[in-house]
């Protein structure tokens, strides 16, 4: 039986963000955790399918004609035909936290056989501090039942906010396209119980079927990129937002988790199609990593929005020479910050922007 509990945990401060090209009935598993909560869902492909939601959801729904019409001309970073497109629901949302699903993510099971209620574990995640300038052996010292191991200073355990929790999924590994044809009936059924704060100056390959984040800490450093439709790449989206994410956190002393919560991942994508879009990128990673590790941001930048167009700068002027994708990439992020800012101004600022009318329920 599920696990739920009376009140939950940040109601009415979360938006769960879902990018779709079908109908949403995967949220029938979901119900007993999602309920409660607000869906902001991004239609990607043809606006004019119906995209056909469960009765009893609370949902925002935005496709491409609503996206053009809020954005205008800065509609133009947005992805197209590519999952990245979720990157809008963080945009328009007006919560503090956001939890993003692929949907085909079920709800998985712990060990005991009990539905792991993955949106619990990623607030709790969010809700207590992480430890990126020093590594505690025995996981996350926050968590019940652990505490910093002995050699631990003092003066580092109050820790650092928490701005993401990455989660992982059981099932269908989240693989490159070469790794899923050489290892084509490989499945995930290992079940760690374990939370991790990833070092400060360490690199991830974020995986956005399973994330959550402090919107309000981090929120404009999540964008996904240009992607898909008139792209030479694909499937790096949610990779490009964790390197901009992880150099921009460390910078700024935040934190972020990986480990738990487990959701299932329910099926392969075909590798033949990963391959397409995932072969530029495969080169390109080699120096997008270097360059990522060797990122140095100055002092004076001190917020997210500030960070980001310093690592836009630095995009062009370094990774334009591996490609002039990234000339138009570091062009797209700056338009995404202008248009983060118009749509989310600053509390007590005038605006002259129209608020989203979006499809609602």
């Amino acid at each position: 039986m599920a696990a739920t509990s009376s009140t939950p945990l940040l109601k009415d401060e979360l938006d769960i963000v879902i990018p779709t090209i079908r109908n949403l009935d995967f949220l029938e598993m979901w119900r007993p955790f999602f309920q409660p909560y607000h869906l902001i869902i991004v239609q990607d492909g043809d606006p004019a399918k119906v995209i056909k939601v469960p009765e009893g959801f609370d949902y925002e729904l935005y496709n491409r004609n609503d996206i053009n019409r809020i954005l205008g001309p800065k509609a133009s970073c947005i992805s197209f035909k590519d999952s990245a497109c979720r990157c809008f629901g963080y945009m328009v949302s007006k919560k503090k936290y956001i939890y993003t699903i692929d949907d085909d993510c079920f709800v998985a099971k712990d060990p005991s056989g009990k539905d792991i209620n993955a949106l619990e574990q990623h607030i709790k995640n969010l809700l207590s501090p992480s430890t990126p300038f020093f590594f505690n052996t025995l996981y996350d010292p926050y968590r019940d039942g652990a505490d910093f191991v002995r050699g631990y200073p003092f003066s580092l355990r109050e820790g650092a906010p928490t701005a993401v929790s990455h989660g992982l999924w059981l099932n269908i590994p989240d693989y490159d396209a070469p790794t899923q044809l050489v290892k084509p009936r490989e499945r995930n059924n290992r079940y760690v119980d374990a939370v991790l704060t990833i070092p400060k100056g360490t690199l991830f390959p974020m995986c956005g079927m399973n994330l959550a984040f402090d919107r309000e800490l981090i929120g404009p450093a999540m964008y996904f990129g240009l992607m898909g439709d008139g792209q030479p790449i694909g499937r790096y989206d949610d990779m490009w937002a964790g390197w901009c994410t992880k150099v921009i956190t460390d910078h700024l002393s935040l934190g972020i988790k990986t480990g738990l919560p487990y959701i299932w991942h329910s099926k392969a994508s075909n590798p033949f199609v990963n391959l397409k879009k995932e072969y530029n990128g495969i080169f390109w990673q080699e120096e997008l990593i270097p360059f990522f590790q060797s990122v140095a941001l100055p002092k004076e930048a001190t917020t997210v929005q500030k960070c980001y167009l310093e690592l836009a700068k630095q995009v062009k002027a370094k990774l334009g020479k591996v490609d002039g994708y990234f000339l138009k990439l570091a062009d797209a992020m700056v338009t995404w910050i202008e248009a983060w800012d118009e749509l989310n101004p600053p509390k007590g600022a005038l605006t002259t922007t129209k608020a989203p009318a979006p499809k609602s329920k």
